[in-house]
């Protein structure tokens, strides 16, 4: 019994460890549900999906939303946000409701639906932008008119199991919990108003569990090493291995090749690591009081523009940068004192969409740094990034004996190379 006790501790502990982020650690999509007014039949709601995650935002095809009924309620209509399926709504005669299913899915609207179609942060194609990126657009909501005859604040029961793709799975959501009801300011912010109830459900993200292999990785060069280092091989694995096409492939040409399918199954060029995204880090120069670093960013699916993108970093001497060309910069500061990460993210009309694979496929930046004579150094790998996410999601990063080293030292795999060379040598001497 205590063996099966110790078991589920350690399950229920594991399930937190894999949804948290150490450079994101409140990060989380909420989302909050208010009653607005009883009707006759049900109630009318506002659901409103509040993207809190600093760097991690929701890209197309945008986030699709599902729960469970608690009782028999319908959707008698929806403002803003539609559900995919009708279902069996055989046994209304005269208003047929807008969703009959148990298990409704939603979806919010593409741009330039009607007017009276729409509702305040609707209609964007679900997507979302990052909290820490641009907060006024990381939100995302919908009115729905629920039907359940007899509903009151004492009788009305908030739906359960809520699932989140966004777009992809991922993320898990916990329970509803009551909060005290969202005041709202009217258009001339001259009145207050509040909701009659207010739920609270809130969805964290695991990369563990949205796959079981990265989804980009990190290569490196530098001025003072000819060696590059390569992303490792099948750093994002190898299944797709034999689905891949060589960069000039005739197949590249044919029509509809490169359009999105349902399921955003990729169309990788053949590389050795077979990630979608490789990140490149370059020392290019070293000057008395500054460095200069070079970063590049590579799309190798011919499927998939990324727009919106983001680039967080982790590198001790982000305390001190200068000067960022062609991207935007947001130091993040998640434990307070520590200022050693930083967001880059793309500027409005020039580069905030990241072409799919191929000639335009590549964006780029050059990052000023300003030297710590106390800290700064090029050796043992100090120049490099200790932890790189792309959209969110961590990079796999080459092993730290592959780095490139300064020419007056040299790494630790060869430093033991040459010593067990040294004592067999030694040995022979002896015997």
């Amino acid at each position: 019994m205590r063996l099966i006790f110790s078991f589920l501790c350690v399950l229920v502990l594991s399930s937190y460890a894999i949804a948290y982020d150490p450079l994101d650690p409140n990060g989380n999509i909420t989302i909050k549900w208010d009653v607005m007014s009883w009707t006759p039949d049900g109630y009318l709601a506002t659901v409103t999906i509040n993207n809190f995650q600093t760097f991690r935002h929701i890209m197309n095809p945008g986030w699709t939303l599902g729960w469970t009924w608690a009782k028999k309620e319908v959707i008698w209509s929806m403002v803003g946000a539609q559900t995919t399926e009708q279902g069996d709504c055989s046994k209304f005669k005269g208003n047929i409701p807008h969703c009959c299913k148990k298990i409704p899915t939603v979806v919010d609207l593409l741009p330039g639906v009607p007017y009276n179609q729409q509702f305040t942060n609707c209609c964007k194609g679900g997507v979302v932008s990052a909290w820490g990126q641009d907060p006024t657009q990381s939100v995302s909501a919908f009115q729905v008119s629920v039907g359940q005859a007899g509903t009151s604040n004492k009788t009305v029961k908030l739906p359960k199991n809520f699932t989140l793709l966004a777009p992809g799975p991922g993320y898990t959501c916990g329970r509803a919990k009551i909060v005290p009801p969202t005041n709202f300011l009217t258009p001339d912010r001259r009145r207050k108003t509040q909701a009659l109830m207010t739920w609270n459900v809130t969805c964290t993200y695991s990369q563990f569990l949205a796959s079981k292999n990265p989804s980009c990785c990190l290569s490196l060069s530098s001025f003072y090493n000819e060696t590059i280092t390569p992303c490792p091989h099948c750093a994002c694995g190898c299944q797709k291995k034999k689905n891949c096409v060589k960069n000039e492939a005739k197949i590249l040409s044919m029509v509809g090749v490169h359009t999105p399918k349902k399921d955003n199954e990729p169309l990788m060029q053949c590389t050795h690591h077979m990630c979608p995204i490789r990140v490149h880090w370059h020392v290019k120069n070293n000057y008395k009081d500054y460095w200069r670093v070079k970063i590049a960013i590579t799309n190798f699916n011919y499927r998939m523009n990324y727009s919106l993108w983001s680039l967080a970093i982790q590198h001790p001497n982000l305390n001190n940068i200068t000067q960022v060309f062609s991207f935007n910069y947001k130091p993040l500061q998640p434990y307070g004192s520590i200022n050693d990460t930083g967001m880059f993210y793309g500027m409005k009309y020039f580069n905030d969409l990241l072409m799919e694979a191929g000639a335009k496929g590549n964006i780029q930046s050059e990052v000023l740094l300003q030297k710590n004579q106390d800290t700064f150094t090029f050796k043992q790998g100090w120049a490099f990034p200790h932890k790189v996410y792309f959209n969110g999601d961590e990079c796999r990063l080459p092993p730290p004996d592959t780095y490139p080293f300064l020419p007056n030292s040299a790494p630790t795999s060869l430093v033991n190379f040459k010593a067990l060379i040294f004592s067999l040598f030694l040995l022979l001497a002896l015997l």
